[in-house]
Parts: C-alpha cells; sequence; structure tokens
C-alpha cells in the first residue's frame, strides 16, 4: 500500500521542502511570521504540475466567469461615507472558477488538498491545530482562470491565511502585488488613509510574480492585495486550497452564488 507521504511525494517535493521536519516547519513558520508570505519555487513536481494544467485547459469552457464591483473591504457600501472614499470605493474582480466538485477523484491537487503530511505542515506552518475542507461541494479546491485583462482588484481577506498555488503563469501581467500592515482588523483599525494610498498608486507595493509550480502562503487579512490585469494569450491558472479552523463550514449561499453562480 502507498503510505500517504509517499503519495505526497509523487506530486510534490518532498526532498528540497521535507515537510515533517521540525527545523524546516519552523523556518516556515518565522518567515510567514515576519513577512506575512511563504512561497516555496516548484513545490508541485514538473510532471504533477503538467497534469493540472491539462485538465484546467480541459474543463476551461465549464468555469463560471463573472466580473464584480467591490470595494477593498469586500462589504456592503457604508453611507457613512461618500461613494468616494476608500472605504467605499469600487475596483473590478473577473476571473472564471472550476469547483471542487468538478475536480477529478484523481487530480494531484486532491491528493494534495487531502493529504495529511500537507495538512499537518500546513497547521504547524500557520498555528492552527487542525484544518478542515468545506461542508459544502463547491469551495474546497477552487480553480482559478485570467485570461487577458482580466484581474483582481485591490482588497483585504476576511480569512487569516489564504493557500495559492501557481498552475500556469501568463505570458505577461498577471503579478501578485500586496503591501502588509495596512489595518488592524481584530481592533477595528481601517486605516483608509493608507489604503487610499495604494488604491492611488502612491504606494509601491511588493511585487510576486510566480512560476508553475509554485505553492504560497499568505496572511491577507490586513495586507491589502491584487493580481494585475493579464496580458498575452497564455491564461494565468492558479489553484485556491481552502481550509477552515472549524469542521462543518459552508461559504454562505450569496458567497456561493457570487463565486461560483450555483449552490451545488
Amino acid at each position: 500500500m502507498v503510505t500517504l507521504m509517499a503519495a505526497l511525494g509523487s506530486i510534490a517535493d518532498t526532498k528540497t521542502y521535507p515537510l515533517t521536519e521540525t527545523a524546516f516547519r519552523d523556518s516556515c513558520r518565522k518567515t510567514l511570521a515576519e513577512t506575512g508570505i511563504l512561497v516555496l519555487p516548484e513545490f508541485l513536481l514538473p510532471e504533477a504540475t503538467l497534469g493540472v494544467c491539462r485538465e484546467g485547459e480541459q474543463m476551461r469552457d465549464q468555469a463560471y466567469f463573472c466580473v464584480q464591483n467591490h470595494n477593498a473591504y469586500l462589504g456592503p457600501p457604508d453611507p457613512d461615507y461618500p461613494a468616494d472614499h476608500p472605504r467605499n470605493r469600487e475596483v473590478v474582480s473577473s476571473k472564471g472558477c472550476i469547483t471542487d466538485d468538478q475536480v477529478a477523484r484523481d487530480s494531484p491537487l486532491r491528493t494534495l488538498y487531502d493529504s495529511t503530511g500537507f495538512r499537518d505542515f500546513l497547521c504547524a506552518v500557520l498555528g492552527e491545530p487542525s484544518l478542515y475542507e468545506y461542508a459544502d461541494p463547491l469551495s474546497s479546491i477552487n480553480l482559478n482562470f485570467a485570461h487577458r485583462g482580466q484581474e483582481l482588484g485591490w482588497h483585504f481577506d476576511n480569512s487569516s491565511f489564504s493557500i495559492t498555488l501557481m498552475v500556469q503563469e501568463p505570458e505577461e501581467g498577471g503579478a501578485f502585488e500586496y503591501v502588509t500592515a495596512v489595518r488592524d482588523a481584530d481592533e477595528g483599525e481601517m486605516n483608509f488613509e493608507m489604503t487610499a494610498r495604494v488604491l492611488d498608486g502612491e504606494i509601491e507595493p511588493k511585487r510576486l510574480i510566480a512560476e508553475a509550480g509554485t505553492l504560497v502562503l499568505f496572511r491577507g487579512r490586513n495586507a491589502i492585495h491584487r493580481v494585475a490585469p493579464v496580458a498575452g494569450d497564455r491564461p494565468r491558472m492558479l489553484a485556491v486550497l481552502a481550509y477552515n479552523s472549524l469542521p462543518g463550514i459552508a461559504l454562505s449561499e450569496s458567497a456561493r452564488m457570487t463565486f461560483f453562480g450555483r449552490l451545488s
């Protein structure tokens, strides 16, 4: 019988990234705590990355594409502020999405997502006692597409962490841009002034241009970030591996309709 770690080692570079070793976990946790981001290039082995890319190309016509106007705080407009205030100022996000129920049972994405070794590594680095899949059938694994001109507008995440895997980088554009420590959501400090400066292009963001196979852990709750518009004919393809700190949690019906166009 193939062990769980052997299955993970068949798709991920567990030699370069020894996920079970305490010293490696400690180093990753320190990097994430100090910088708000952990980048592991070529984490997924080339053959597995190519396999996911092929799966994505085969399913791309099944993706739900949408364009959304939203503010950086991902909340409804606040009538206490004018429309051009950074709390209410609208940006645009546009992408296509393949949902969990469309991802094949034998996909490398599912092998990675379900791996107890990978999940234990995430718990150690993120400081979470446990991580659980979403209770709804759509939200745990998503494969996102961005074609020429598509982007994710500036925003803060509602969750404390995100886990993404670059499947295919675009020919041009599509950089991940971020500014850390902008707000303190737990203290209710929204820092509208600094948010406005980011939206106005007055603050130079950090940029990450990840190659295919790169795993990224990101603390986006207090860091404003975006994906710049994609250029060129090759689409940007990114897998989002979504976990919860508690079991039995589903994405809300309104969010599922917004992001996926359906409930199940």
